[in-house]
């Protein structure tokens, strides 16, 4: 989608972007700033997962994507 943005799709087909780069703070989620980094993740039972250890759960992205939806909504 953009730099840390991912569109996601759900199970209950709920579906949208979630746009991480407000979250990439913190001693794991720092180098997933540097070059590229954010594209080596790959999905792990739902999980957005990266080699350093950093992970999102879907819980998280499910609330990320239902927000920008009500901050779309709401301009």
């Amino acid at each position: 989608m953009g730099d840390y943005s991912f569109h996601l799709e759900f199970n209950n087909g709920t579906t949208g972007e979630a746009d991480i780069k407000k979250e990439l703070w913190g001693e794991v989620f720092e180098p997933l700033k540097e070059e590229n980094k954010i594209e080596e993740f790959h999905i792990e039972n739902g999980t957005l997962e990266w080699p350093n250890g950093a992970d999102l759960a879907p819980e998280f992205l499910y609330e990320l994507v239902e927000q920008g939806k009500t901050e779309l909504s709401e301009k």
